[in-house]
């Protein structure tokens, strides 16, 4: 059985690039602690320079912002709003030109009748209302999403897509539209599962539909099923409901039966690492293979425009989650080079393989040298190359089974993480 998925992997792999791949595809992190821990943001934004991170997702926690009712909703300067936790982060974000994607979620007990953070607010508008105080607040926010995983009964109560779309996403559409030229709103964000008494999002997305859903684009957490068996290109769950990223064809045929020819945002991903993760992690050399891997996969769904990795480092509790690019004590795992320089073996023919990549050292195109390991001899395989405008490269070099390749950076002066050649 592991043989024959790892042949299925690689033969996934092997694959040529698709003529109708998403050559602007975007890739990103979210990791709210991260942002938020220590005395200092700096040297966070610096480990994101660093990392080539032009997009970040960022939670906004309405709940924790709005704790009293204001009383002119939609003026940022009333003064039951506390934006003490958000201003820095996102200011320092937008300091260092790293676009924002905001996620508004977790509504206020003033709202909801003093219930708990995951009760739809009563009022149609109230989300709306602190939609508009956020856009006037960071007038240079663009992306939005509108709550975070509401087929999960833990997110939202009532668990309804119904519910969901008359009284969080539409009238915050709106809203936004009105307020900002050229907002994208994105609506889903849906768990790749059920859970317990949740509901899939395949029937979501066809129930969203029927409400007549309002949005820009689709947003999913396509987390692996089983992340010890399930690399990004499968096995893929047949007649399933479930939607990980082995199975992205599914989201996009239902995505555009449903709301048409939307994009698609993938704003939650992620594999733990073992360790520490003993029962849920892979290897951090999967990690990274997988972490390469899962980029290329987007840059080849024609429809898929962005991707987020969760998380910057590792949760320093055992119980919470460690699929950072950073152990808890800053440590660089492997996939911290595979973030910042994806690299996949795309073919081979005789003594010639094909690779993907991208360097990550920012905007237009990147110089980059493709360097070949073997036992203790190493060269340079031609000279400076280029990349397109986007930082994408694709190209074939002779290089030997089991020998190892990496990518170097001179604006950077680093390698990226080293491949083994298949």
């Amino acid at each position: 059985m592991r043989l024959a998925l790892a042949a299925a992997v690689v033969a996934a792999l092997l694959l040529p690039v698709a003529a109708g791949a998403s050559p602007y595809a975007r890739y990103g992190v979210q990791d709210d602690a991260y942002l938020g821990s220590g005395p200092s943001l700096e040297p966070s934004l610096q480990t994101l320079d660093e990392l080539g991170v032009g997009l970040v997702r960022y939670m906004l926690n309405w709940r924790q912002i709005a704790p009293v009712k204001p009383r002119h909703q939609t003026n940022p300067g009333d003064k039951a709003y506390d934006w003490s936790s958000t201003d820095a982060i996102l200011g320092g974000l937008h300091a260092h030109g790293i676009q924002v994607l905001v996620t508004l979620y977790r509504a206020p007990a003033w709202a909801n009748g003093g219930k708990g953070s995951n009760v739809a607010p009563t009022g149609k508008y109230a989300l709306a209302d602190f939609a508009v105080a956020v856009a006037k607040r960071y007038p240079w926010l663009r992306l939005w999403e509108i709550w975070n995983e509401p087929n999960l009964q833990s997110f939202l109560k009532p668990n309804s897509p119904q519910v969901y779309v008359q009284r969080l996403l539409n009238p915050a559409y709106a809203e936004l539209h009105a307020a900002i030229p050229g907002a994208k709103v994105a609506g889903g964000v849906t768990a790749p599962r059920a859970g317990s008494a949740g509901i899939a999002p395949v029937p979501w997305i066809r129930e969203m539909g029927d409400a007549r859903a309002k949005l820009d684009a689709y947003a999913h957490n396509p987390y692996p099923g089983r992340p010890q068996s399930e690399t990004p290109w499968g096995p893929k769950c047949v007649n399933c409901q479930n939607i990980t990223m082995a199975d992205l064809e599914r989201l996009e045929r239902e995505v555009a039966h449903a709301f048409g020819h939307k994009p698609i945002w993938l704003t939650e991903y992620g594999y733990q690492t073992n360790p520490p993760d003993i029962y849920l992690g892979v290897s951090p050399q999967k990690q990274a293979a997988y972490v390469s891997s899962a980029a290329m996969r987007v840059f080849k769904a024609p429809s898929v425009a962005m991707l987020i990795f969760f998380m910057v480092r590792d949760d320093p509790d055992p119980a919470g989650w460690q699929s950072g690019f950073l152990t808890e004590d800053g440590t660089k795992k492997p996939s911290y080079a595979a973030f910042r320089f994806p690299l996949v073996q795309t073919s081979r023919r005789g003594g010639h393989m094909g690779l993907w990549g991208q360097v990550r050292s920012g905007p237009g195109k990147q110089p980059y040298r493709v360097r070949l390991e073997e036992d203790d001899e190493a060269s340079w395989i031609g000279g400076t190359r280029w990349t397109d405008e986007n930082g994408f490269f694709s190209i074939t070099v002779a290089a030997p089974p089991g020998s190892r390749v990496r990518i170097w950076s001179p604006r950077d002066a680093v390698y990226g993480y080293e491949l083994i050649v298949r």
